[in-house]
């Protein structure tokens, strides 16, 4: 039997869910504009779930994204905002980590217009280190490329926490980033990280990046969503999630299983994305405790 950290599930889509506003461009973060507290309320399930991460909603706050929004002028307060709501549940709830979520630049899934490094480290560090004070982790999610990994550790390193580096994966060949390059070759650029994952992708298409991941010989683990499969089409110019429709069939129980699985491949750091909620993280749990494996 494992220690396992049990992530938290997505926060974009169960904000939105709640709320029950459009999503825009600049996603999670205008619903944690509009409704304060709920940030926190969504945390503080995810908690009550057996989650012992909360993890930031700070995704998508990006100068790129906030410019375009013409809000970049609260850059600072929109961080501030979102550690305040995940340290609150955490005192709230007594125990558990926070981990400082930083997502792609630009858009997500679109390793093709990821920056180069010179432009995309920087901007990628200036948040780390925004975050870096407040969290016990820095978490980089949605990883598309080799580049897009190479950035985001570069960034990391520049604090003192631990870094986490999620990819995402083809749905269709877990062994590829989407980028479709193999998830294997950012392996020898990841020195220094403390653990790789995959994220925000198929649940089935999680093994193959798993093998991947392990050979690193990190700390690795799966978190993925509950979409439909993410296709091309969507994939053009900076897509919102509401393109994107709910699986009927990656209900607690069925992605629990899938989850599981992965377990029982050595991952010790598991959770859940997009269109998962507190009832699949708490399902997770309780599979996990019937396992004989201690939650941590």
């Amino acid at each position: 039997m494992a220690d396992i950290t049990l992530l938290d599930g997505g926060m974009g889509q169960e904000l939105i869910h709640r709320a029950g506003d459009q999503p825009t461009p600049l996603w999670s973060t205008q619903v944690m504009i509009d409704r304060p507290g709920l940030v926190r309320a969504v945390h503080s399930d995810y908690f009550d779930a057996g989650a012992t991460i909360a993890t930031t909603n700070t995704y998508a706050i990006h100068r790129d994204r906030l410019v375009n929004a013409g809000v970049e002028d609260q850059f600072n307060a929109l961080h501030q905002a979102a550690l305040s709501e995940a340290a609150e549940a955490r005192t709230s709830h007594g125990s558990g980590r926070i981990a400082g979520a930083i997502g792609p630049l630009g858009a997500s899934y679109r390793p093709d217009i990821h920056p180069e490094l010179s432009v995309s480290v920087p901007l990628y560090a200036e948040v780390a280190q925004v975050l870096a004070p407040h969290v016990d982790v820095i978490l980089f999610e949605t990883v598309a490329s080799v580049l897009h990994a190479r950035a985001t550790l570069e960034a990391g390193l520049t604090t003192d926490k631990p870094v986490w580096i999620a990819v995402t994966i083809d749905d269709e060949n877990g062994a590829l980033l989407r980028s479709g390059e193999p998830v294997a070759d950012i392996l020898p650029y990841m020195e220094g990280a403390a653990a790789l994952l995959a994220n925000c992708s198929a649940p089935e298409a999680m093994p193959a990046a798993l093998e991947q991941l392990a050979k690193s010989g990190l700390p690795f683990g799966a978190y993925a969503n509950g979409f439909t499969q993410i296709t091309n089409d969507f994939l053009q110019d900076a897509p919102t999630v509401d393109s994107l429709s709910a699986r009927r069939d990656m209900g607690p129980v069925a992605y629990a299983d899938q989850v599981m699985t992965w377990v029982d491949m050595g991952a010790t750091i598991v959770g859940g994305c997009c269109e998962t909620g507190p009832a699949h993280i708490a399902e997770i749990a309780r599979r996990l405790a019937a396992a004989g494996h201690v939650i941590v």
